[in-house]
């Protein structure tokens, strides 16, 4: 009896195995797809900056805030904006009222975008051209239009004035776009040299004028002290003058009244010391001393003379 064998055929393997390496070529693939699927449903908003959420290109979202937020793959799009606040500097030159030349003149402003009117400053301008569309013609226009009003010597000495009324002007225009005008300031401006030194003469000049204006004020108020002393002396010696010439008619007007009144003046300003010689008009009285008195234990010797 004869043997039947049965043999695989080799086309029927290959098969099967290209089956099979298929099978996991294609579960990879959609398991990158789904990977990819997952990392863009997601992304980050850095702090100090907010979310602009772009649907088809379109803004459906513009207050998305710092940290992870959702987005639907390859139809949604998040872009940050930066609302720090943001410093425009410039350099240009200007001319005042009389025609002088402002030299180096540096402009800085300082600015932040308005959270409740980002999506139209995104359509209308663009965060990229809001300098070189909003601030550059603005900044520059307001600013020589300002210092065109003022003379030089003004401007010199009164350029902070100049620059709040630049700020402004500045403020409710960029704020219609949507620009928060944080401050302004002219950091600098120089004008030729002949000019700068004619200024500074002048202002030498003032300062000695108001030395010397304080000088004389200084002597004007001490010759008014000496015045004023004098006048203080003067009525108090008129008080003191008073003063003796009231007392000295009350005395007379005691006198008169009582004539025994010098006997009690006499009494009541006597020192106790006795005089050396009293008299009554017709007879005088030696008197000696209290020691020699006392040594001698003598009464004391009177001398009558006749008359």
């Amino acid at each position: 009896m004869s043997e039947i064998k049965f043999t695989t055929n080799p086309i029927d393997s290959k098969k099967k195995s290209g089956k099979g390496a298929g099978k996991i070529v294609l579960v990879a693939v959609i398991a990158f797809i789904a990977l990819v699927v997952v990392f863009n449903c997601f992304a980050i908003v850095n702090e100090g900056f907010i979310g602009v959420k772009y649907r088809f290109g379109k803004i459906v979202a513009d207050d998305l805030t710092a940290g992870l937020n959702f987005q639907i793959p390859f139809i949604e799009e998040i872009k940050q904006v930066d609302i720090r606040e943001q410093v425009y500097s410039v350099n240009t030159d200007a001319y005042t009222s009389d025609t002088q030349t402002v030299q180096e003149l540096s402009l800085k402003l300082n600015y932040s975008y308005d959270k409740t009117k980002l999506s139209n400053l995104i359509r209308e301008v663009g965060i990229a051209n809001v300098e070189s569309k909003l601030l550059v013609q603005n900044v520059a226009k307001i600013t020589k239009n300002e210092i065109g009003k003022v003379k030089a010597e003004e401007l010199v000495q009164s350029r902070a004035d100049v620059q709040q009324k630049i700020e402004n002007e500045l403020t409710p225009l960029l704020a219609e776009k949507g620009i928060i005008v944080q401050a302004f300031a002219i950091e600098n401006l120089s004008f030729d040299d002949a000019f700068e030194q004619s200024i500074q003469n002048k202002v030498i000049a003032a300062q000695d004028a108001l030395k010397m204006e304080n000088k004389t004020k200084e002597k004007e108020e001490e010759a008014k002290q000496i015045v004023i002393a004098a006048q203080a002396a003067a009525d108090s010696q008129k008080l003191e003058a008073d003063a003796q010439a009231y007392a000295i008619q009350v005395v007379q007007e005691q006198l008169k009244n009582s004539p025994d009144y010098i006997d009690y003046l006499k009494i009541t300003n006597w020192n106790g010391v006795l005089p050396q010689v009293m008299s009554d008009g017709i007879n005088p009285f030696l008197v000696l001393d209290n020691d020699e008195e006392q040594k001698t234990s003598t009464p004391a010797v009177s001398v009558q003379t006749a008359e």
